[in-house]
C-alpha cells in the first residue's frame, strides 16, 4: 500500500530536503506527490526547460525507499504565458479577461494553452521516462472550475453542437426554440447561454455537457503523451468528491485508477456520511478501488480556517477511506507553507517544520495500513445496493430545482444516510450501469429520464429487484423536453401510481402524513406529488382535508419486484431509516450488524470470500456494538466476546475467526 505525502521541495531550501525525506521515512512513507504547480520552476521561460532540481529533489527521496507521482503543472500557468499569450485567461461573461495570478484560470478552448500545456507534459514524460522512484502521473489538479465566454469557446460550443445535432433542425427540436421565438437559423447565431435564471433550460443544459467535454478533451491531449512517453508509469487524477462541476465518469474513463481529494474537517465533530458517500462514487466512477490524493492534516483554510484535527481524527478519517475501497493515502500536505495563499491551509508538520501529534499521528496509521495491507489486498466493496448518481440532472435541476432549496446533492443524502446508518454497503452508478447485479436501486430525482433508463429499471423490477424512486422523476427527456405523458412517465406501472397533479411548498407550509404500513408521524415539506395508486398501496397519505385522496408513499408489487415511491421530502430522519428498514427486508437485505448511532460500518471482501468489517466511532464518546460471531480486531490482537467498546474515534477491523 502506498502511503505518503502531497510534498512541495521548492517551497524549501535544498539542505532541507534530507531532513524531510528522513522524517519521511521514520514515518513509513513511501510516496509523495510532486510539481503539480511547479510549471515556472520547469519551464521559466518559453522553450528552456530546467529539471535539475527536480532530479536532486527525487534522488533524496529514491535513497530512503520513496517513490513520487508527478502532477502536470498545467493548472496554475506561468506569468509568461499570459504575458505572451493573452487569450489563454479566461474571460467572464462581461466580456473582461481574467487578471493573471490565482490558478486554473485558463480557457480550455485556446489552442495556444492546449499547445504550450502538451508541450511541457511531454517535456516532463521524457525527462522522467527512466527516473526509478516516479511511478506514475497526476493531471493537472482538480479540473472543474467554471467556465470561459470567450469567442474561441463561443465557436467551439458551436462545433461541438453540430457534432451532437447535425443539422440546426435537430437543435432547434431538441431545444425546443419555437418557445419565445428563439429559433435560430445558423450555427453562427448561437451564443454562450448567460444566466441559470433565464435562459433555455436545454441550452443550459448543453453548455454544462460541453464544458464537461472541454475538461476530459484537455486532459485526453495529456493522457496521449503520457501514455507514449512513459508507458509503464499509471495515469490519475484527483478528483473533488461530491463535486459537480463535470460529469466525473467521463473524466474517470480513461485514467488507470481514480483519486480524490477528502477534507471533512471544517466544523464541530459530525458523522462524516459526506466522505462516506463521496469515496463510494469515486469508487463507481471506475467500478473499483481508489486512491486519496490529498487528505485533511491540519486546520485548511486561505483566509479564515478550519479547526484542527482532534486527536485520533487524522487516523480515523483515513480509516474512513480505507474501509471504502481507498488502497492509496496520500496526506495534504507535508508542511505547512509559509508563504502564499494556502499559509494557513496546515501539514502534517507546521511553519516550523517539527514532527509533533499530527506527525506522529499519521506515522502510526501508516504503520498499521502497511500492517494491513497483505490481508486487503485484492479486497473491495460488495454491494446489493446501488444508488444512480446522474450529473446531467444535477445540470438540469440547477436551471430548474422546481422548489425552493431543490438540490440534487441534498435528496441523494437523505437515502444514502440511511443506508449508512443500516451498515449497508452501497455502489454509486451511472444512470447507464448494470442494475441486474443489485437487489436495490436507489433513484433519487431521475428529472432527466431517457425511455431506455426507464425501461431498464422496469425490467429490474419485474425480474425481482427493488426500486425506491422519488419526486420529479421522469419529468424530461435527454435533451430537456418535458415528456407528454402523467407522470412518472415509463417508471408508472413498476410503481403502481400516477402523478396528475403536484406543487412546490413555500417554506413556512407543511403537511402531516401518516401510515398503518410505514407506521409514524412525519411532516411533508419542500414538495408535494399528488400520487394516484393504480395497483400501489399506500404507506403514508396525507392528513389536510384536501390531499387525503392521494397519497404521499406508496410500495408496489410489479412482476417478483417492488417498486417505492416517495412523493415530497420528508423532514424526519427516521422516516428514511424506517423507509429502507422496509426496503431492505422487502429486498432479502441484512445487514451484518446493527449499529449504534454515531458507528459506521462497511465490509471490504475478496472473490474467495475472505471479509473484513471496518468499524469507525465518528463520536467524541464512547459506544458499545454488539458483535455477534467470533472475531479478531487486526488492529489491537483482541477477541471480540459479543460486544465491542469503540473508544472516541476509534477503529476496529474485524476478521472472523
Amino acid at each position: 500500500m502506498y502511503i505518503g505525502v502531497d510534498y512541495y521541495p521548492e517551497h524549501w531550501v535544498p539542505e532541507r530536503w534530507e531532513t524531510d525525506a528522513t522524517l519521511m521515512e521514520q514515518a513509513g512513507f513511501n510516496v509523495v506527490r510532486l510539481a503539480e504547480f511547479a510549471w515556472v520552476m520547469m519551464e521559466p521561460e518559453e522553450g528552456r526547460f530546467e529539471f535539475g532540481w527536480l532530479d536532486d529533489a527525487l534522488a533524496i527521496l529514491a535513497r530512503h525507499g520513496i517513490s513520487a507521482i508527478l502532477g502536470t503543472p498545467t493548472a496554475a500557468m506561468p506569468a509568461w504565458v499570459a504575458r505572451k499569450y493573452p487569450e489563454t485567461l479566461q474571460m467572464k461573461q462581461d466580456g473582461m479577461r481574467d487578471v493573471w495570478g490565482v490558478r486554473k484560470q485558463n480557457c480550455f478552448s485556446s489552442g495556444a494553452y492546449r499547445l504550450l500545456s502538451e508541450r511541457i507534459t511531454r517535456a516532463m514524460a521524457e525527462h522522467f521516462v527512466d527516473t526509478t522512484n516516479v511511478i506514475g502521473w497526476q493531471t493537472d489538479n482538480e479540473f472543474g472550475s467554471g467556465s470561459c465566454c470567450c469567442e474561441s469557446c463561443r465557436n467551439t460550443f458551436q462545433d461541438w453542437l453540430r457534432t451532437r445535432y447535425s443539422t440546426v433542425d435537430e437543435l432547434n427540436r431538441a431545444w425546443g426554440t419555437h418557445f419565445w421565438g428563439h429559433r435560430v437559423q445558423t450555427w453562427g447565431e448561437i451564443t454562450i447561454p448567460a444566466n441559470k435564471e433565464s435562459y433555455n433550460p436545454s441550452a443550459l443544459l448543453d453548455w454544462e455537457r460541453f464544458v464537461s467535454w472541454q475538461n476530459v478533451r484537455f486532459q485526453a491531449d495529456q493522457l496521449r503523451i503520457l501514455r507514449q512517453a512513459c508507458p509503464q508509469h499509471f495515469v490519475t487524477h484527483n478528483f473533488m468528491g461530491l463535486n459537480n462541476s463535470l460529469n466525473y465518469y467521463d473524466l474517470a474513463a480513461e485514467l488507470d485508477f481514480v483519486t480524490w481529494d477528502n477534507y471533512p474537517v471544517w466544523g464541530a465533530p459530525d458523522v462524516r456520511r459526506g466522505s462516506s458517500a463521496a469515496a463510494d462514487l469515486m469508487r463507481g466512477l471506475k467500478g473499483q478501488n481508489y486512491w486519496i490524493m490529498e487528505q485533511t492534516a491540519g486546520p485548511g483554510g486561505w483566509g479564515s480556517m478550519g479547526r484542527n484535527p482532534r486527536p485520533g481524527e487524522i487516523r480515523s478519517v483515513a480509516f474512513q477511506q480505507v474501509a471504502h475501497g481507498a488502497d492509496g493515502m496520500v496526506w495534504f500536505r507535508w508542511r505547512t507553507c509559509t508563504a502564499g495563499r494556502e499559509q494557513y491551509w496546515h501539514g502534517l508538520l507546521g511553519h516550523d517544520g517539527l514532527p509533533l501529534r499530527r506527525y506522529e499521528e499519521a506515522a502510526q496509521t501508516a504503520r498499521e495500513l502497511h500492517a494491513l495491507a497483505p490481508k486487503l489486498a485484492g479486497t473491495t466493496l460488495k454491494s446489493e445496493v446501488g444508488m444512480i448518481y446522474d450529473y446531467e440532472v444535477v445540470w438540469a435541476l440547477q436551471s430548474q430545482p422546481a422548489f425552493n432549496g431543490n438540490d440534487f446533492v441534498t435528496d441523494f443524502m437523505r437515502y444514502y444516510s440511511a443506508l449508512f446508518n443500516a451498515g449497508v454497503n452501497v455502489d454509486i452508478l451511472q444512470p447507464s450501469a448494470d442494475f441486474t447485479k443489485y437487489k436495490v436501486i436507489v433513484a433519487p430525482q431521475l428529472y432527466l429520464l431517457p425511455d431506455a433508463v426507464a425501461d431498464a429499471l422496469t425490467a429490474f423490477v419485474q425480474a425481482g429487484g427493488v426500486l425506491v424512486s422519488d419526486i420529479r422523476t421522469g419529468v424530461k427527456d435527454a435533451s430537456g423536453l418535458c415528456h407528454e405523458r402523467t407522470l412518472p412517465g415509463r417508471l408508472s406501472k413498476a410503481l403502481g401510481i400516477e402523478i396528475p397533479e403536484y406543487e412546490a411548498m413555500t417554506d413556512n407550509v407543511t403537511y402531516a402524513i401518516t401510515g398503518a404500513l410505514l407506521t409514524g408521524d412525519f411532516t411533508a415539506s419542500k414538495f408535494a406529488d399528488w400520487i394516484t395508486p393504480t395497483t400501489a398501496e399506500t404507506l403514508s397519505g396525507y392528513r389536510p382535508w384536501h390531499m387525503q385522496p392521494y397519497a404521499a408513499v406508496t410500495r408496489n408489487r410489479f412482476g417478483a419486484g417492488w417498486g417505492y415511491y416517495v412523493g415530497t421530502v420528508v423532514q424526519e430522519d427516521s422516516f428514511y431509516d424506517a423507509l429502507f428498514a422496509d426496503v431492505l427486508e422487502k429486498a432479502g437485505c441484512h445487514p451484518l450488524l446493527k449499529l449504534p448511532n454515531g458507528v459506521e460500518m462497511t465490509v471490504r471482501s475478496s472473490e474467495n470470500g475472505t471479509c473484513y468489517i471496518f468499524l469507525l466511532n465518528h463520536l467524541e464518546e464512547p459506544v458499545e456494538v454488539t458483535v455477534p460471531g467470533d472475531y479478531c480486531n487486526l488492529l489491537s490482537g483482541e477477541v471480540t466476546t459479543g460486544s465491542l467498546k469503540l473508544e472516541r474515534f476509534a477503529v476496529a477491523v474485524l476478521e472472523p475467526r
